[in-house]
């Protein structure tokens, strides 16, 4: 598989059950997965079990329908960039959202070594409140 295959591979699966089996599939311990700065789960996470507690798990009991729309792709040697729209209901809120973002990942031997998350911040933090 590509670098470019296997970061589809973590977004285009039929469920998100498979998405986050695939994600798992490609993290080692030392991956570093940074949420951006003023975002609600924003922090550096090292390693699937962090990140799965600090992102996925509050991801899945905090919203309705949170999704990742994936307009496109680019890859460049071992960097993977993948660009679209968040969009989601906040359940404490019930207010929706929709937000441009975009995914860096950076690839080594198979395997995700580091995430980077660029997001419009504001407007999800506004769907909180």
């Amino acid at each position: 598989m590509t670098n470019l295959d296997i970061i589809k591979s973590t977004y285009e699966g039929k469920t998100s059950e498979d998405n986050g089996k695939n994600l798992k599939r490609y993290i080692s311990n030392e991956t570093r997965w940074t949420e951006a700065a003023g975002f609600p789960y924003a922090g550096t996470y090292q390693g699937f079990d962090e990140i799965e507690k600090n992102v996925f798990a509050r991801l899945s009991t905090e919203w309705i329908d949170y999704n990742f729309a994936v307009e496109n792709y680019v890859a460049a040697g071992n960097k993977v960039f993948a660009y679209g729209t968040y969009s989601g209901t906040n359940k404490a809120t019930g207010r929706y959202f929709k937000a441009r973002v975009a995914h860096l990942w950076t690839l080594k031997d198979g395997k995700v070594i580091s995430f980077e998350q660029f997001v419009d911040s504001k407007t999800v933090c506004d769907a909180m409140v």
